[in-house]
């Protein structure tokens, strides 16, 4: 259990670093959007990543 847990972290990290190594530049245009938009708008896409992710891990298992 530990280990896929580790092994799932590991994989965020590394999708969550691709962005600011390919493009750093789209990545810091992206966070000042980020930081104007309301925390609504923020809270919804978060639910709806993890949403999305509760769908694809279902489908897998």
């Amino acid at each position: 259990m530990w280990h896929d847990f580790l092994a799932a972290i590991s994989l965020v990290l590394v999708i969550e670093g691709m962005m600011p190594f390919l493009s750093p530049d789209r990545t810091r245009k992206t966070m000042e959007l980020m930081t104007q938009m309301h925390n609504g708008t923020l809270r919804f896409i978060g639910l709806t990543s993890m949403l999305l992710g509760v769908v694809f891990l279902y489908i897998l298992k």
